[in-house]
């Protein structure tokens, strides 16, 4: 008798020690919707790459965790994957903003600079330095297409595009500007 109540005991405790350990599956559903969440996020998928691909690393961690019936570990690399998901979102949102200010800095400030560049090219012209002019405007016209186009990306809130053309007519005005002072420093050089 009494070795069938220390076997009925036993029983009772392993019975209860399984149904202790259940899979986490709201903190695994939870953190599945937070990963797809911020895989959608095209922001976060641009400007948070790694911290993404941490959080599906540790999703796919979460599920073998789960597959190996290790639901501490789970509930562990579930938490992971959410945190991870959540700074992701928090990242892409950050970097849409430094690349909107950074847009907007630079495409507000082409058009003085052409202007200037402009004024160059007429000075050059006056004081008969040696250049080819027309391709001089045909550049400069270049970049003021370039500039156009990067407006209406900042406008169409296309941020890296209207960094990525506004970098262009940067680098255009550059160019015609080293060509301008080249030539302005060889006249020098020869009086």
């Amino acid at each position: 008798m009494k070795v069938i109540k220390i076997v009925s005991v036993i029983i009772a405790l392993v019975l209860m020690g399984t149904a202790c350990a259940s899979p986490p599956t709201t903190e695994m559903n939870n953190a599945i919707a937070a990963v797809t969440r911020a895989e959608n996020d095209p922001d976060a998928v641009f400007y948070a790459g790694n911290t993404l691909i941490r959080a599906r690393d540790a999703l796919n961690r979460m599920q073998a965790e789960a597959d190996a019936k290790r639901y501490d570990a789970a509930r562990s690399y579930a938490a992971e994957a959410i945190a991870a998901a959540d700074k992701a979102i928090a990242d892409g949102r950050a970097g849409t903003i430094r690349a909107r200010d950074e847009a907007t800095a630079l495409v507000q400030g082409l058009p003085s600079a052409i202007a200037e560049t402009d004024q160059n090219i007429r000075a050059a012209r006056g004081a008969g330095l040696d250049l080819n002019f027309p391709a001089l405007n045909h550049d400069l016209e270049n970049v003021r297409q370039d500039t156009s186009q990067a407006e209406s990306f900042l406008s169409a809130n296309m941020f890296q595009d209207a960094l990525d053309m506004g970098r262009t007519a940067q680098s255009g005005l550059t160019d015609i500007n080293l060509r301008l002072s080249a030539a302005a420093l060889a006249v020098s050089r020869d009086k």
